[in-house]
């Protein structure tokens, strides 16, 4: 079965930017919807972007858009999220996640990674 592991998190001061990646085995990616997804401690899990099966299309909530980015490259079984002028608000544990559609909504999806930290802070 797909296999999803996230990388690439950790602490960045406001104005920063991280890096994160995720990446599948067990089954080719591009058959593939690639969401992120996000979840702060007492909040519950939100939709950030989501990438369609060739990269053509991409979806972005609108407090990240601008200054997020998500590309893909089947290649690699790879996609990875830019993430430009962090904002404390965007402290959470990532997630990557696979789904059919392209789609905020974390039912969509069905397979999912561990999760990787992202703290901004002073």
């Amino acid at each position: 079965q797909l296999q999803l592991v996230e990388s690439g998190g950790g602490l960045v001061q406001p104005g920063g930017s991280l890096r994160l990646s995720c990446v599948a085995s067990g089954l080719t990616l591009d058959y593939y919807a690639i969401g992120w997804f996000r979840q702060a401690p007492g909040k519950e899990r939100e939709g950030v972007s989501c990438i369609s099966r060739s990269g053509g299309s991409t979806m972005y909530a609108d407090s990240v858009k601008g200054r997020f980015i998500l590309s893909r490259d089947n290649a690699k079984n790879m996609v990875y999220l830019q993430m430009n002028s962090l904002k404390p608000e965007d402290t959470a544990v990532y997630y990557c996640a696979a789904g059919l559609s392209v789609a905020l909504d974390p039912s969509y999806f069905a397979h999912w990674g561990q999760g990787t930290q992202v703290t901004v802070s002073s």
